[in-house]
């Protein structure tokens, strides 16, 4: 008889599956010359843009100092303009046009992976997938917040 508990380590699991999926997506990016985590942000800043990067930061569920850091590339290639906040410790973050026309490009390539994607692993399980991962992060960040 089969046991319904848990075997092995879940953050193994979820780190050898994160692997091959980054993998994949980095596939479809690389002709962009956009790293996954490059296209994540450059969407988030023109989804939210103009947006202080304390609040991107929280939208990716990322810390502060991660997101400037991961950011400067982007400024450095001209995709993004940081500019000063509303006070002296803020600062905005946006696409230049540049950027939005990398993102737009970048856009068709990550849909090309995803599709790809669903058709490997099936849309019915990556659907499934992405319920189970959305109420885990929402555990997750709930016990996060309550000690």
């Amino acid at each position: 008889m089969k046991s319904s508990a848990p075997q092995g380590c879940t953050n193994l699991k979820l780190k050898q599956a994160s692997r091959l999926v980054s993998r994949h997506y980095e596939t479809y990016l690389a002709p962009t010359g956009l790293l996954k985590t490059q296209y994540s942000l450059l969407s988030f800043v023109v989804k939210l843009g103009p947006v202080r990067c304390t609040d991107l930061a929280a939208a990716l569920q990322l810390d502060a100092s991660t997101t400037t850091r991961n950011l400067q590339p982007l400024a450095a290639r001209g995709l993004l303009k940081l500019s000063p906040g509303t006070d002296a410790r803020s600062r905005l973050v946006q696409a230049t046009a540049d950027g939005v026309a990398l993102r737009e490009q970048a856009q068709k390539a990550w849909k090309r992976a995803q599709l790809a994607l669903n058709t490997q692993l099936g849309a019915e399980r990556v659907a499934a997938l992405h319920t189970l991962l959305d109420g885990c992060i929402e555990n997750l960040s709930h016990s996060e917040r309550t000690p």
